[in-house]
């Protein structure tokens, strides 16, 4: 499995800022409430971030050879794909709560009660799940010589 590219990320978090402004301007211009992130989900998002981090911890030991447990290699892999999806849902989470919040910054008059400090809250949760996502991916990673070592081996067999 490849690593997630940074181009990934970043095309994720503009096409969220898009659909979060896009959105609150629709969401506004048909006299319906804006969307102000819950206090639930910053939450959510950084106990998702902590969960993902543990999982990928004990692989990360077996990888450097701090632990003499075998690591089941299809529960590498659903770790590492849950990681790789946290990092791109964090970077598309993180494009819509900064869209939400350009739109909120952009009004002549600032809402009511505590939306900015919310959205704010959301956005850094956001940012939190995804570099987490990308730890945990690079816990996940075998080193370079492992790779090489058994490709060598391989090939050398064929011969």
């Amino acid at each position: 499995m490849k690593r997630t590219r940074a181009s990934s990320l970043i095309g994720l978090g503009v096409a969220g800022l898009v659909v979060g402004f896009l959105a609150e301007l629709a969401f506004a211009g048909m006299g319906l409430a804006v969307f102000i992130p819950p206090l639930t989900l910053p939450i959510t998002l950084v106990a998702v971030a902590i969960i993902v981090i543990a999982f990928a911890v004990p692989i990360r030991r077996a990888v450097r050879g701090r632990s003499v447990r075998r690591i089941d290699p299809f529960q590498a892999t659903r770790i590492v794909v849950l990681a790789k999806a946290c990092a791109l849902s964090g970077a598309l989470l993180t494009g819509i709560g900064v869209g939400v919040g350009a739109y909120l910054l952009s009004r002549d008059v600032l809402p009511a009660g505590n939306a900015i400090l919310l959205t704010a809250v959301a956005t850094a949760a956001s940012v939190i799940l995804l570099i987490a996502g990308l730890v945990a991916e690079l816990f996940c990673t075998l080193p370079p010589g492992d790779d090489d070592e058994r490709t060598e081996s391989v090939h050398a067999g064929t011969d």
